[in-house]
């Protein structure tokens, strides 16, 4: 079989986008909270204690929130995807017949003569009535369901990876210019989530980069601003 470059064809496709997708937004996720918490809490006190103590339960509780959070959506789609792979193997149990013709008819419905259609129900129908059923009525592979612990893993890990880039940035260079350097490197390493999420999705690249950088410029002068009158006021 020819396989066209950038065309879906390998095996397992759905669950290595799934781990994927999932680690690009956790890391997102990861460098903007956390970003944003050590930001504002920089915004109130130049003390680094605090910075740090923040910037740490952040990053733990975010984590979790977002391998918990991925874990419950992806398992909701594999347990649906499950049911239905269920459902289809017993109704080809007990109405073979019946699933034969309505194989049949999907394929008329996609173009095919009734003649046409008939035969390559009936060879795809011996050669994995399964596969052939769940691929032509629900676009679905047995051996290709998500798998929600590896999103939840994938999701936390690159939550943790990218929480830890505004840590260092907040933490290592001298107190005058902490939030500065912060900035720049939260936004270069949005711009590259940004860029890889396009990369995956096959999107627009410079459209996908604007979004996530603004987005992010946005929540850090939010809390930054936040952060500085609270310091002000004495309120901290």
């Amino acid at each position: 079989m020819t396989v066209h470059v950038g065309e879906p064809h390998q095996q397992g496709l759905a669950q290595r986008l799934n781990w994927l997708r999932a680690g690009v937004l956790g890391a997102n996720d990861g460098i903007v909270s956390v970003a944003a918490v050590v930001v504002g809490v920089a915004g109130a006190t130049s003390e680094l204690a605090p910075i740090l103590t923040a910037g740490t339960a952040a990053l733990v509780g975010g984590a979790i929130s977002m391998a918990l959070g991925e874990y419950v959506s992806v398992s909701s789609q594999s347990d649906s995807e499950r049911a239905l792979i269920a459902k289809e193997k017993r109704e080809l149990r007990e109405m073979p017949d019946e699933e034969l013709d309505e194989l049949t008819g999907l394929y008329e419905a996609k173009g095919l003569a009734p003649e046409t259609a008939r035969q390559v129900a009936i060879e795809l129908t011996a050669h994995d009535a399964v596969a052939a059923h769940l691929s032509a009525e629900l676009n679905i592979d047995e051996n290709d369901v998500v798998s929600a612990w590896h999103a939840a893993i994938a999701s936390a890990v690159a939550f943790t990876i990218g929480a830890l880039l505004p840590m260092l940035a907040i933490l290592l260079p001298p107190a005058g210019v902490r939030v500065p350097v912060t900035f720049v490197a939260v936004l270069v390493a949005l711009a590259l989530t940004g860029w890889i999420s396009a990369w995956i999705g096959g999107s627009s690249r410079i459209r996908a980069i604007v979004r996530v950088v603004l987005g992010g410029a946005l929540a850090l002068v939010a809390t930054y601003v936040v952060g500085s009158l609270l310091g002000a006021s004495g309120v901290v």
